[in-house]
């Protein structure tokens, strides 16, 4: 009985799913144009018939046009604001002549003149008051010149140089469904939504320039220096063209059940070597989609290589495609598979893909893993493109998996059916396409292949040059099955792993590995180097854990034997991460710690008696979460505790014997440190500030330290940095206390090792007061780059306040002396300048306000640090007079190793963590 009812079932739904079809309705626009490029000043003429076709049960009384353009008409425009969230200041920063803009517009409606009205937020967007009201079933002709200055290609369309790529060039109604209408701006991130119709486009343009173009080449005259191209197609919902006199082009036909169709490539000829198979990666990609979720319509495919230096990427219209330039022709053969398969997923099953980024990119990437692995295996594609069997074989199959756990594993990823411009830029390349394609194998095992792939087939002919919604496939998936798809679908709207994590066992491998991190917990053992001036060389190995999914455990131990000291050095940490919640916040428990020599003292006899250090810090921290997942703003609070033994150095005298008598007694101190760290990573105008206090035996020692970075529009730019510090005695000020809290003293020179008071920076020699590892600082208080290191209290040392500013300015390429060297060395300039607290007492002896300036060198992304001081206060050019006797330019530069601005994402810039 069950099995008769669910035959029943399947029976009918299909029925009542038809009867609600016959209430589906669209628009319909065809397209009548004519344009003329002039490639002297990058513009186009043209002018637009749109004869639209009002199919909705609603009278119009007015239209929303896009004028996607004008998206680059300045800095004020949503495209330019989503270019500067995702960290690109490259349109921002463009010269007016270098941006584009549509005008010249003056719209008819059936051969009355249109009132024109700004949209209330976006400058591309206008609102046409038809002069008379478009009732249902009627049609509606509108014209107008337009003119269009053509960009810099900034994002998919405009030009570089002498190269064209015309895309979302001209007027276009916003479409008008069931939901009302849906006027949106142009974007970088989040594509498009068009009405259909059939185009006849007509192209003038020099006779030198070869074109790639929507649809299908009709006709073609010559008038002198100037040719005249038309192409036509019905059934789309956009019409792109491309033109460049560089084109390579190959040209092939493919036979398919029900026509032939005409295959084309333009390619530029120093990359041939790269397009060999293009035509072939064409023609299966074609035939493949036709098999898999319907025979392809028209008459003419084209793929192009994009013009410019862009690598990796592509862009899909109606019958053609743009991809980037590559030279790994397997990924080549993905960028044209996917690129053309969205001549399904969004040419012909146009989906609004602003609001449903998966309904396109997610399905679509789907039959990208099913195509590739079929052919491949698992693996597919070498995104990576290493040539190194050592990486290659440390590699995943498959790094967009990869990265989509880490990120979910991190809480910070977005349901699918997030929409394209909510999407942080991370999660619309992972979510959208890379979950979307596991949620539709998961699907895919639900139905079944042979079901689904009926199912997908149904969906096909049912929404070919539609526009289905996420109902509306759900709908038709149901008829599929008898069971209850609500869970499935509701994953759509969930953040998390697609299905659970399966249990891992542990694995032993060398260096590193990111193969295969869903199946092993790996232990990772490599050899380790260190160095410092008293151990010398240090040799040993660091066993780690660290992969991709990050893991909530981490650890890593470095046991190293130094060769100067004989002693058994290292460094070692673990830690938890622990998600109280679901949007990225984050308590992370840390326990490290270190050992190493930090000085050494040769005694009479000629014996070097070493002084090491070590430290235990646990620690934990609080990472809050940002409501928007597109910011960029990272906030925590931590407290550590240093628990620090050292070994000292003291002389005493034998009162009976009058010996001096030297031990190195065990010396052991507390550090308790509380820190809120806000950073802000935006491309435009980063900053980050923290807010530090230190407590200790006998003090309290507490600071701000904020930095913010002026972008220059030529690139480079000056970062500000302000320091302001306060320090406390707990107790009694007296010469004992004094002396006992020295290294905690505010410092308006960047501090040397002796000051580094819980050991957190690397020094080659901590406490060297002569030779070049004497030079080095901390940038840290004050940070001036001059050192008075041999006075017995330094210019600027207090223990009250102390307050700085810095600066510190990048110098443009073309008048920095060194970017004609050939490794291109990066030169800045400094400036400090601050005050303290002593300097305002009565007979203070130095300025109220002390500064400096000079040359600096940033190396190894700044982690190395060279300073040349050339300008200062008179009392530190009095200190070098009175001091320094010989080779004094060479011993007033300093340097700062700063090991901390070395992060992840700039050794790795693939993995954006």
């Amino acid at each position: 009985m069950k099995k008769l009812l669910a035959a029943l079932f399947l029976i009918i739904l299909p029925c009542l799913v038809f009867c609600q079809q016959q209430n589906y309705w669209q628009q319909k626009v065809d397209n009548d144009i004519q344009v003329t490029l002039n490639d002297q000043d990058h513009s186009i003429d043209g002018m637009i018939k749109m004869n639209y076709y009002n199919n909705s049960p609603d009278t119009l009384h007015f239209f929303w046009i896009h004028l996607w353009p004008n998206a680059y008409k300045n800095d004020r425009t949503a495209f330019s604001d989503q270019l500067l969230e995702n960290g690109n200041t490259d349109f921002y920063f463009s010269k007016e002549g270098d941006k584009g803009y549509i005008n010249r517009l003056n719209f008819t409606a059936d051969g009355i003149l249109a009132k024109m009205e700004d949209h209330p937020q976006h400058q591309d967007i206008v609102k046409l008051i038809l002069p008379n009201p478009l009732p249902p079933e009627q049609q509606v002709m509108l014209i107008t010149p337009f003119h269009v200055k053509l960009p810099k290609n900034f994002s998919r369309g405009g030009h570089i140089d002498q190269s064209y790529q015309l895309t979302q060039w001209y007027p276009k109604p916003a479409v008008y469904d069931k939901k009302g209408w849906h006027p949106i701006p142009y974007l970088d991130q989040g594509e498009f939504y068009s009405e259909f119709g059939t185009f006849d486009v007509k192209i003038t343009l020099p006779l030198k320039y070869k074109v790639a173009a929507t649809g299908l080449l009709k006709d073609s005259s010559v008038q002198g220096t100037q040719k005249t191209l038309q192409y036509q197609q019905e059934n789309i919902h956009d019409f792109a063209w491309f033109a460049d006199e560089a084109f390579e082009v190959k040209h092939d036909t493919l036979q398919l059940a029900q026509k032939t169709v005409d295959v084309y490539v333009y390619y530029k000829k120093e990359n041939a070597a790269y397009w060999t198979n293009a035509v072939n990666y064409t023609k299966a990609a074609i035939r493949s989609k036709s098999e898999l979720v319907g025979g392809y319509p028209y008459p003419v495919v084209s793929v192009v290589e994009r013009a410019g230096d862009e690598t990796g990427g592509g862009m899909e219209y109606p019958t053609i495609t743009l991809v980037s330039k590559t030279n790994n022709e397997k990924l080549l053969e993905y960028l044209i598979y996917h690129e053309v398969g969205h001549n399904w997923f969004y040419g012909i099953l146009a989906s609004n893909e602003r609001l449903h980024p998966w309904m396109d990119e997610g399905m679509n990437s789907y039959y990208d893993q099913r195509y590739f692995t079929k052919k491949y295996g698992a693996g597919g594609v070498d995104f990576v493109n290493s040539n190194q069997p050592f990486v290659k074989k440390r590699q995943p199959d498959d790094f967009q998996s990869v990265l989509l756990q880490t990120v979910i594993g991190l809480q910070k990823d977005q349901p699918i059916a997030t929409s394209s411009a909510a999407f942080s830029q991370l999660n619309y390349n992972l979510v959208a396409y890379t979950k979307t394609a596991q949620w539709m194998q998961l699907l895919e095992q639900k139905l079944g292949r042979q079901r689904f792939d009926d199912m997908m087939h149904a969906y096909y002919d049912q929404y070919e040059f539609k526009h289905p919604g996420p109902e509306d496939f759900k709908e038709l998936a149901s008829t599929y099955t008898d069971e209850n798809l609500d869970s499935l679908f509701g994953l759509l709207y969930k953040k998390g792993n697609i299905e659970p994590v399966q249990k891992k066992t542990m694995k032993l491998q060398s260096f590193f590995s990111f193969k295969d991190t869903d199946k092993y917990n790996y232990l990772f053992v490599a050899p380790a180097l260190g160095y410092n001036y008293y151990d010398k060389l240090m040799l040993g190995a660091v066993v780690h854990n660290y992969t991709l999914p990050l893991p909530k455990l981490q650890f890593l131990a470095a046991p190293l034997y130094a060769t100067g000291s004989k002693q058994l050095n290292g460094l070692g940490l673990v830690s938890y991460n622990f998600f109280p919640g679901n949007n990225g916040q984050k308590i992370t428990f840390t326990l490290a710690g270190a050992r190493f020599t930090g000085d050494s003292f040769t005694d009479s006899t000629g014996t070097k008696n070493f002084q090491p250090f070590s430290k235990l810090v646990p620690a934990v921290k609080f990472t809050f979460a940002e409501k928007n997942p597109r910011s960029t703003i990272t906030r925590y609070l931590q407290f550590k505790t240093f628990l620090i033994n050292e070994t000292g150095l003291l002389f005493t005298r034998d009162n009976n014997t009058n010996e001096e008598i030297i031990t190195y007694p065990k010396q052991q101190r507390y550090v308790n440190q509380l820190r809120f760290v806000v950073k802000n990573a935006r491309a435009l105008y980063p900053y980050n500030a923290t807010l530090q206090v230190d407590q200790g035996k006998g003090f309290v020692r507490s600071g701000f330290t904020g930095n913010y970075f002026f972008n220059y529009a030529s690139g480079g730019g000056m970062n500000v940095r302000l320091f302001a510090g306060k320090f406390f005695y707990t107790g009694d000020k007296t010469f004992l206390t004094q002396y006992e809290t020295d290294r905690y003293h505010l410092n308006m020179t960047g501090p040397k090792g002796y000051e580094d008071y819980t050991y957190s920076n690397y020094f080659i020699g901590r406490n060297e007061f002569e030779g070049f590892s004497n030079q080095q600082i901390m940038i840290r208080d004050g940070a001036f780059k001059v050192r008075t290191d041999l006075l017995s209290s330094k210019i600027g040392k207090t223990d009250n306040w102390l307050t700085a500013l810095n600066f510190t300015t990048t110098v443009p390429k073309n008048i920095n002396p060194l970017s004609l060297t050939p490794l291109k060395i990066p030169l800045k300039v400094f400036a400090d300048i601050g005050t303290y607290a002593e300097a305002w007492e009565k007979d203070a002896g130095t300025s109220r306000f002390l500064f400096d300036a000079g040359l600096q060198v940033s190396l190894f992304s700044n982690t190395l640090n060279i300073y040349l001081p050339i300008i200062y206060s008179k009392v530190y050019s009095n200190y070098f007079k009175s001091t320094i006797t010989e080779k004094r330019f060479l011993k007033t530069i300093s340097f700062s190793i700063d090991i901390q601005n070395l992060t992840t994402q700039k050794l790795f810039p693939q993995i954006p963590f």
